[in-house]
């Protein structure tokens, strides 16, 4: 198993994995669009490459973390040509099912491998190098691809073919929807009632209602600020993925189909590069 491996996309989430990486001894290169986080990953002892073929051509593992469909598209079109014989692309990017499959059956006709892994866990899973990784993958590329994935991940979880990660991230993400607009319809009710929000989430959140979101984000809502863990805009595209699989399926999401409303109307009002739990601005009117 080779230990060198391109990272394209140094995002909130792609450069604390090439960070971990870094640390865990891997070679790495890397790009990015912008040039800030590049350079800094550059300082710390990775190489710099100043476009994506340069990337591609540099290493026989890539990894994406990029922000949606267009994105891996546009990246993959311009690593076209340029990727080693035999390469491995491990997309950690959450994009629609059917196209990580498409750029499967397309990376194929190169001699070139593709699995789709997508990540959970936000910027402090990233850091931490405890996110969980979601993967849709062959057995032989998943071995392939193991060792990278257990430094920047604290689980991996295999569903089956490619694709299969994708649509496992889609579930993810409408019960992200669920948790975090009700602490944030709930932290609304407790203001409106009058009651000490501190000692309530204290109260509740070793009982039934506890979850991830009151542990974690119960405290943003509380204080209205909301520094970044994972992106609402990115949020709603996500959902929009997961409504489009439901169509498919012929199942009505109704608690998703809402949260997809109110994060439209917060992305309106400006609130789109925020953090998801900034949902709970919708019920500060």
């Amino acid at each position: 198993m080779p230990t060198d491996v391109s990272c394209l996309g140094l995002g909130a989430l792609g450069a604390p994995m090439a960070r971990n990486l870094l640390r865990a001894g891997w070679s790495l290169t890397v790009f990015n669009r912008t040039a800030a986080p590049a350079q800094s990953l550059e300082a710390a002892g990775a190489q710099r490459a100043m476009t994506v073929a340069e990337a591609a051509a540099a290493s026989p593992l890539l990894l994406l973390c990029l922000s949606d469909d267009q994105a891996v598209d546009e990246v993959l079109a311009l690593a076209k040509g340029h990727l080693q014989p035999g390469a491995l692309v491990i997309d950690c990017s959450t994009i629609s099912p059917g196209t990580s499959q498409r750029l499967a059956g397309e990376l194929a006709t190169q001699g070139v491998d593709y699995i789709d892994a997508p990540v959970t866990g936000g910027t402090e899973g990233a850091e931490a190098g405890t996110l969980r990784v979601l993967i849709g993958a062959e057995l032989d590329q998943l071995e392939r691809a193991r060792p990278l994935l257990e430094v920047i991940g604290g689980s991996l979880h295999h569903f089956g073919p490619v694709g299969a990660g994708q649509q496992a991230k889609a579930v993810n993400q409408v019960l992200v929807a669920g948790s975090y607009a009700a602490v944030a319809e709930a932290l609304a009710l407790a203001d409106r009632l009058g009651l000490p929000q501190d000692a309530l989430v204290e109260a509740l959140k070793g009982g039934a209602a506890g979850s991830w979101a009151l542990e974690n984000r119960s405290q943003q809502m509380i204080n209205d600020s909301y520094p970044l863990g994972f992106k609402l805009a990115l949020h709603r595209k996500d959902l929009g993925i997961a409504l489009g699989a439901a169509a498919e399926a012929q199942l009505e999401l109704p608690i998703c189909e809402r949260v997809a409303a109110l994060e439209d109307e917060l992305i309106e009002q400006g609130c789109g590069e925020l953090d998801v739990s900034a949902l709970a601005r919708w019920f500060k009117g």
